[in-house]
């Protein structure tokens, strides 16, 4: 039986996988699909998993999108949102980034009944049309194309169909009825889902986390230093001092650069010229080799002062 809900009542949210070919290798990605009850109006995210940190960034992203926020959104049963839920008597216990989540943006939490995915029917269906619809046949020079493609495709095609319970365009339908409906976003800000990680930075400039790497000065090889991510951003610090900043990406297995971090190593701004023969060092070989150390400057600004 198909239910209606009102104008800015209820969201439905899932997650949707597919292999699609990026930069010439097949990738498996996560949509993230969010469907309005009753515009039926839609918003699409690409991610590289399933972890909480997506499913907050991506209802974060639709509220954006939708310019407020339903009175509730249903979701699934995920072990990432949902606790428990037991079946008998439907009580759920909601993990408790989640019911802070919720609080922040204020709306409530609604989840299917267990093993009955068809309860957010609207989400399951246009899960299914971005798969067949946006993603099927086609390939991608890199993740960022494949978001850019996603926006587009949301803009110029899903939101402009007729759909076919409705009868109406989801737009038309959105911005008539449900537009007006919707809480207005709250003045605080996004909900910060940040992770707070600790690496040590490779030879190759550069420390790695979700299989992308990111570079850091390269006087810092070797050195353990604190990684802060966030939906937008990756921050390097060491010995409480930002040393890089770059925007996440969301594809796998990419390398993000800064090329300011390799200035002044052999070879960063041309190719490397090695000698044919070994030549013996002279004094000033020496002394020009001494300059290269780090000078006592530095130590003193991170110490805070000379001794």
């Amino acid at each position: 039986m198909r239910f209606e809900t009102q104008p800015g009542q209820q969201l439905q949210i899932d997650f949707g996988q597919r292999r699609v070919k990026i930069d010439g290798l097949p990738q498996l990605v996560s949509f993230f699909v969010a469907t309005l009850g009753y515009s039926r109006r839609i918003h699409v995210r690409a991610f590289a998993g399933e972890r909480q940190e997506h499913w907050f960034e991506g209802m974060e992203s639709a509220f954006a999108a939708f310019g407020g926020v339903p009175e509730e959104v249903l979701l699934d049963n995920a072990r990432a949102l949902i606790l428990s839920h037991d079946v008998a008597s439907r009580e759920i216990v909601v993990n408790p980034r989640l019911h802070a989540f919720a609080r922040h943006w204020g709306f409530q939490v609604k989840a299917c009944a267990p093993y009955r995915p068809r309860t957010k029917g609207k989400d399951e269906r246009g899960v299914g049309y971005v798969k067949s619809n946006a993603i099927a046949g086609r390939a991608f020079d890199s993740f960022e194309a494949l978001e850019a493609h996603l926006e587009q495709w949301t803009r110029e095609v899903a939101d402009q169909r007729l759909h076919g319970t409705t009868g109406e365009a989801p737009m038309l339908r959105f911005a008539r009825d449900e537009a007006g409906k919707l809480k207005p976003l709250p003045q605080c800000g996004p909900f910060l889902a940040m992770r707070d990680l600790s690496r040590r930075v490779g030879s190759d400039c550069a420390v790695e986390f979700d299989t992308n790497s990111y570079s850091v000065p390269w006087r810092l090889i070797g050195e353990r230093v604190r990684v802060l991510v966030t939906g937008e951003t990756v921050r390097v610090t060491h010995v409480g001092v930002e040393m890089a900043c770059h925007r996440r990406s969301g594809g796998r297995r990419g390398r993000i650069i800064d090329h300011a971090h390799f200035a002044g190593v052999a070879g960063a701004a041309g190719r490397v010229i090695r000698r044919s023969e070994p030549v013996a060092a002279t004094a000033e070989d020496l002394i020009s080799e001494s300059t290269l150390l780090r000078p006592l400057a530095e130590y003193e600004a991170v110490a805070g002062g000379a001794w």
